[in-house]
């Protein structure tokens, strides 16, 4: 096996390149991989600045991601993870490609939050996350835990958990595989490009579940870096291909805004309560809350502690 070529961008943690992603996966070894996350043009005639036909056949389009999706399962550890980001219309197909190689773990359902109006069909309203891993059982899986979902104008909260409040996690609730909380990527302070740009907290939620500080992660369609710039801030090592590699390369060059979100983010994770609806029952005079829930937080397992270290990798 030939070696990669020149990096495109490289940093203390990763490798850009730049370039047709079949190729460059063929050049990962075997088994090297714990993540893979792939986000591939969803073939609806979008232009791209890469020039990439995104209006093929139905059959060439499927053709087409079952070769990289072959090389994606090739380089997977045994209990690494693999992710597909696609439209349910394309998830269908090519997760019962995947079945034949891989183990179904679950078909998670992204809110897209749009409203646009669409004629004589119910408006698709999600996007499909398929995750799959190779063997029987994941070597790492360690989910976010979610607040309890509260009113955003009085902090209350939106159901009642009755008699089993004190049964309650400290942590927050089990996630699951609904996310209605992903925001789409629209302020020009986070968008990095015209097309589509993928969510932090969706990428920071998938590398906290399936990899820890060291893992690999392999994005083979890196578009504007929300993986590449994600797993860096968090102390993975990664590796990203794309056609057209300028919006990342220059999203690299000050990652502070990413790495401040990510904070943020963080921040609002693995709670029962976050400090925002608490704040704003305080403001709207609501009772305390009840004195059932465990609010102390346990003892945390290593994967789950923010080392100081985590925010401060050198760049």
């Amino acid at each position: 096996m030939t070696m990669l070529p020149i990096p495109f961008l490289q940093t203390e943690h990763g490798r850009l390149f730049e370039g047709d992603c079949v190729p460059a996966l063929r050049e990962i070894p075997e088994a090297s991989v714990d993540l893979a996350f792939a986000d591939p043009p969803f073939n609806l005639n979008k232009i791209y600045s890469s020039n990439i036909n995104d209006n093929r056949p139905d059959t060439e389009y499927l053709k087409w991601c079952r070769e990289w999706l072959t090389q994606l399962i090739r380089v997977l550890k045994p209990g690494g993870s693999l992710f597909l980001y696609n439209l349910p219309k394309w998830n269908l197909p090519l997760g019962a490609f995947l079945m034949q190689s891989l183990t179904f773990r679950h078909w998670i359902t992204v809110d897209m939050k749009y409203s646009l109006p669409v004629p004589k069909r119910l408006y698709p309203s999600n996007y499909s996350l398929l995750y799959f891993i190779k063997g029987s059982a994941p070597a790492i899986f360690h989910p976010d835990r979610i607040p309890i979902e509260c009113c955003r104008h009085c902090g209350r909260e939106q159901r009642d958990y009755g008699g089993y409040k004190d049964k309650m996690n400290p942590m927050g609730v089990n996630l699951t595989d609904v996310w209605t909380d992903i925001p789409p990527v629209r302020h020009k302070k986070y968008k990095r490009r015209a097309a589509n740009a993928l969510s932090v907290k969706l990428m920071d939620r998938i590398i906290a579940m399936s990899s820890d500080e060291g893992s690999v992660i392999v994005d083979p369609f890196a578009g504007s870096g929300t993986t590449l710039a994600t797993a860096e801030i968090l102390g993975r090592r990664w590796i990203g291909v794309d056609l057209d590699c300028s919006a990342i390369v220059e999203r690299f060059k000050d990652l502070s805004g990413d790495r401040d979100y990510l904070r943020e983010i963080r921040q609002g994770k693995n709670t029962l309560f976050t400090k925002e609806d608490v704040v704003r029952r305080k403001k709207k005079g609501i009772t305390p809350l009840s004195k059932d829930y465990r609010l102390e937080q346990p003892a945390r397992e290593p994967h789950n502690q923010d080392e100081p270290t985590l925010f401060t990798v050198p760049l």
